[in-house]
């Protein structure tokens, strides 16, 4: 099963590919979608370098990383531009038909490194251990492989 994981941002929006069959994680490919400019700019790029990805790679399931709040640090404004950035995610994938699922932030840590609160250089970590990569991807891209070994611990 090919698995597009996806950590979406309004800035960078990081993905990251693998097959996985049983638990044995294969490599494919990550990245970072890099914005600038006002908003609906940034939107647009999101849309289209997802579905860039999607027609490149064909995936079977779409992993996005679902929107939250931090208790501590609430922040509506960015709240509501991650909202954005994953309808443009949503949208890119949707309109070709593929499934797709979300896992919290905590969901995918717990899955990864084994505690849901895990630090971010743990969850990188983890993603190299795991894929047996030499170098650890951009921490966007590592996010978004971690979302997608996440879903293949849930469902394999």
């Amino acid at each position: 099963m090919k698995i597009l994981g996806v950590d979406p941002g309004s800035r960078i929006t990081g993905f990251g590919i693998i097959n996985a069959e049983k638990l044995k994680f294969t490599y494919i490919a990550s990245g970072c979608i890099r914005t600038k400019g006002a908003l609906t700019d940034r939107i647009t790029t999101i849309f289209e370098g997802i579905s860039e990805v999607v027609e490149k790679y064909q995936p079977d399931i779409v992993v996005i990383e679902r929107a939250f709040m931090r208790p501590d640090r609430p922040n509506p404004d960015a709240a509501i531009k991650l909202g954005h950035a994953r309808g443009a995610i949503i949208s890119a994938v949707g309109s070709r038909g593929i499934k797709m699922v979300e896992y919290s932030p905590n969901q995918i840590k717990k899955a990864i490194v084994g505690k849901g609160h895990a630090a971010k250089d743990q969850v990188s970590y983890m993603v190299c251990e795991s894929l047996k990569l030499n170098k650890a991807p951009q921490e966007d891209a590592a996010d978004a492989l971690a979302g997608a070994i996440c879903h293949a611990y849930h469902c394999l």
